[in-house]
């Protein structure tokens, strides 16, 4: 069985992605948010499996790449990757939710090993990206990319406007933002879609399919090849899922 850069630990092999959805199917419940968690999926497996450089042997590493999952509501696709790339027992999955569980309706990264913020106020996550990116670079460590996954309805949220502007003002080299676009934002995006708000503030910009594994693998060695900013991939899920 094939394992992704995100191996998991001392004697665990890494599951497949045709066994993700099992996962998903073992945590029940209506605040599993099933439609959110699905869309963004295929994104996390291509991150966790071809891009990261984060395993959990190195979850501590200062120069491990960061994830940050903003579009926290609809947690159960990023509980079944992290599980099944060994960073937590997969026997937490069936206890989803429960008042014992570490794995709440919201990740908790002071309780889920793995999880870099704690998720699920919308808005939250570009702009702790921002600044991890900026205090990253800030220490010399200038290999670990910042990568923080949003959904296209947050966006709406101010907080995220100002993160985009600063972000592409100072030029940010090692910050890569992935919206996952399902049109759920209240106003939609006008002409040019969510790339044009982000391309006038100086970001680098690139839409593909986010059911496409091969797309989004090549988008995302593409980050940071030869753009001395910060990178935007919009991720394209065809079908009004639930968004945030």
């Amino acid at each position: 069985m094939r394992t992704g850069r995100g191996a998991g630990r001392l004697g665990f092999m890494s599951r497949t992605y045709a066994e993700l959805p099992a996962l998903m199917t073992v945590m029940t419940g209506d605040e599993k948010h099933g439609p959110s968690a699905t869309s963004m999926l295929d994104v996390l497996w291509v991150l966790y499996d071809q891009v990261l450089r984060v395993s959990p042997q190195t979850a501590g590493d200062p120069g491990r790449d960061r994830f940050l999952l903003s579009k926290g509501h609809g947690p159960a696709a990023y509980y079944a990757v992290l599980a099944a790339k060994g960073f937590f027992p997969e026997s937490w999955l069936a206890d989803f939710g429960s008042a014992s569980s570490p794995l709440g309706y919201h990740p908790d990264r002071s309780l889920v090993p793995g999880v870099e913020i704690a998720s699920g106020s919308l808005g939250h996550g570009l702009p702790l990206a921002v600044g991890l990116a900026h205090g990253l670079l800030a220490r010399g460590l200038l290999t670990p990319r910042v990568y923080v996954l949003v959904g296209d309805a947050e966006l709406d949220e101010g907080s995220n406007n100002e993160a985009i502007v600063y972000a592409g003002a100072v030029g940010l080299p090692n910050l890569t933002v992935v919206a996952v676009d399902n049109q759920s934002s209240s106003y939609g995006w006008g002409p040019g879609g969510i790339e044009a708000h982000f391309a006038v503030g100086g970001w680098s910009v690139t839409r593909v399919s986010g059911r496409d594994h091969s797309a989004l693998a090549a988008a995302f060695r593409m980050t940071g090849a030869a753009w001395a900013g910060p990178q935007l991939v919009v991720a394209t899920v065809e079908g009004k899922e639930t968004g945030e």
